[in-house]
């Protein structure tokens, strides 16, 4: 049965060092729930506070409603997958699976069954009697899930379990750990630094920063609608061009920039003389002149397939990226000239300087 988790402006201090601070959020029974963030961010710290492996300095951890204070790894209804995965050479694949059951006094046939059930879920049915050495990056990720399942936790922690896979393994390992998160049910809480891995795969994504919670929202409202700086430069490519706001209504803002006026959608408090940032999505610069146009010589153009990334140089000396679709790369400004790109003010963001 899967469990809610909610921390209540949780905090981590390392003597002197504040580790964590103020951090607040529910994640759902059964939701896919990912905390993103460059290193150092905490958010492994965070994951060890959720486990029971050190206990916050402040704030309070609630697994199912229940307050965690003085709880150790083994009384809470978690389990934990390492980025090392930790499987025991030695042991085959079915033990391994089951070793949790046996320190839980479950007799060999059944833990054996048991075993085999979820090598059957994680479709590596009659692999129990391989050892670890003898399967894949992938097989081994997928028996280290099994394990932690095995015991049947209610959340299943997961620190940054394929970051030592390669980036093909990586991309077919999200869709199994998607779909293995909704047959089972289980409430997953993973940690990333990758960007792409959070929008793939979570329910819900919290950004972290420095220790402080920046934003929590689904994967399409963190990249289309960014709540501060850090998020909007932070989660996907994107143009940042500063300047000074002018106007402000009907949830629009105008924005005076070395580059001209700009116009884009006001996110947060935004008022007339502040200094502001603009957004703007590579994908969302198209080659011409439009509503709002900027000026910039061409670098180079990376052909990325189904798209190219056009890269160059605004006026000011700030970098300009596009991404163009194959379909329009007839139109694609030729690398080393002087070209006009243009985009819609709904596809903007004005985000007020912190």
């Amino acid at each position: 049965m899967s469990h809610s988790v909610e921390l209540d402006g949780i905090g981590m201090r390392f003597g002197r060092t504040q580790a964590v601070s103020g951090v607040s959020f529910t994640v759902q029974p059964g939701e896919f729930f990912s905390i993103l963030g460059p290193s150092g961010c905490g958010k492994t710290t965070i994951l060890r506070m959720i486990a029971g492996f050190i206990q916050p300095t402040e704030g309070r951890v609630l697994i199912g409603d229940r307050d965690m204070a003085g709880l150790g790894p083994n009384q809470r209804p978690t389990a934990m997958i390492f980025q090392s995965l930790a499987l025991f050479p030695l042991m085959p694949v079915w033990e391994n699976i089951a070793f949790g059951l046996e320190a839980r006094g479950m007799g060999r046939a059944e833990r054996r069954k048991r075993a085999d059930d979820l090598l059957h879920l994680i479709a590596l049915e009659g692999y129990g009697d391989r050892m670890p050495g003898e399967l894949s990056g992938g097989q081994r990720q997928r028996v280290a899930i099994a394990r932690a399942l095995a015991v049947e936790p209610g959340v299943l922690l997961l620190d940054e379990p394929l970051s030592a896979l390669d980036l093909k393994l990586r991309q077919h390992m999200r869709a199994e750990l998607r779909s293995l998160q909704k047959r089972t049910g289980v409430t997953f809480i993973y940690i990333t630094h990758d960007q792409s891995e959070a929008l793939a795969m979570s329910d819900r994504v919290a950004v972290m920063s420095a220790g402080v919670l920046q934003q929590t929202a689904t994967p399409r409202q963190l990249y289309d609608n960014p709540a501060t700086p850090f998020v909007a430069r932070f989660v996907g490519e994107t143009n940042a061009i500063a300047g000074r706001v002018s106007a402000v209504g009907d949830g629009m803002a105008r924005v005076d920039t070395a580059l001209g006026p700009l116009h884009g959608r006001a996110q947060g408090a935004v008022a007339i003389g502040q200094a502001a940032t603009l957004y703007v999505r590579p994908e969302a610069l198209m080659p011409g002149v439009g509503a709002n146009t900027l000026r910039a010589r061409v670098g180079r153009m990376d052909f990325e397939g189904a798209f190219a990334l056009i890269h160059g140089q605004f006026a000011d000396g700030a970098a300009l990226t596009a991404a163009v679709p194959s379909t329009r790369l007839a139109d694609a400004p030729a690398p080393g000239t002087d070209a006009s790109f243009s985009f819609a003010p709904e596809h903007a963001v004005v985000l007020a300087d912190a």
